[in-house]
């Protein structure tokens, strides 16, 4: 039998009652391999009262995200490699989801236009140039894997914006279709919002898409030293391949 330990936070019914791990045994011989069909099966069979966000299955969509044996990642895409030893399963530590949403809404991720155009009146091309300066980034799913591995995210994440916010952030400033290049840079003009990654890269290990945020960093610090020479219409020129 497989044992399974999982964080059971906060009961409503008993406020004054601690967090504590649940143990549970598990065959998984009558299991999937991953630690998503484990947590489905102990739902399932054992204790409905567990909870959890789950919903592709493929490593796509995020919601799995959760610190299995001390490691940030998604359960969907984590695989039981060995059963000799107990899984741990925790929340994703310093993870306020209040704040991850602020941070995320106040860097406006969406397409901005100067040039006056009717909603749907012209597509907006791109270069395939200017779109390989996109990759790396756009895979993204916001899962937070990154963000909760950080130190300074964790004593500092309603200031600091973290990893995960920090490169959805330099992919619409590298943007060419975005025309607010230097206005969305100068959000940046402050001690934490950016400048609190100290290139730790505990953000890159945890990524479970094997994406690079510390890099896409680097790259919006490169563009905030540069930022009085720069034209406020947004240039093509702006941000380089990276992955």
């Amino acid at each position: 039998m497989f044992r399974v330990l999982t964080n059971t936070t906060i009961n409503p019914e008993e406020p004054n009652k601690k967090p504590y791990l649940q143990d549970y045994k598990i065959d998984l011989n009558d299991c999937g391999p991953m630690v998503l069909d484990v947590l489905i099966k102990i739902k399932n069979e054992l204790d409905p009262t567990l909870a959890f966000r789950r919903s592709c299955r493929e490593g796509i969509c995020g919601s799995c995200s959760m610190n299995i044996d001390g490691r940030n990642t998604l359960a969907c895409i984590c695989k039981i490699d060995d059963s000799s030893k107990p899984l741990k399963i925790h929340p994703l530590p310093h993870m306020i989801l209040l704040i991850f949403i602020c941070n995320y809404k106040m860097i406006e991720p969406y397409l901005k236009r100067k040039t006056p155009t009717a909603v749907g009146d012209k597509h907006l091309f791109q270069s395939v140039e200017d779109r390989k300066k996109l990759d790396g980034m756009y895979e993204c799913i916001l899962c937070a894997c990154c963000s909760t591995s950080c130190p300074s995210y964790w004593w500092n994440s309603d200031k600091y914006l973290g990893p995960a916010v920090l490169m959805q952030a330099y992919k619409w400033i590298v943007d060419s279709r975005d025309e607010y290049t230097k206005e969305r840079l100068e959000q940046f003009r402050d001690p934490f919002s950016l400048y609190r990654c100290h290139t730790i890269m505990n953000c890159a290990e945890a990524c479970p898409k094997g994406l690079n945020p510390g890099k896409a960093i680097g790259e919006l610090k490169g563009l905030m030293a540069n930022i009085a020479s720069m034209p406020s219409k947004n240039s093509s020129t702006v941000g380089t391949k990276y992955k």
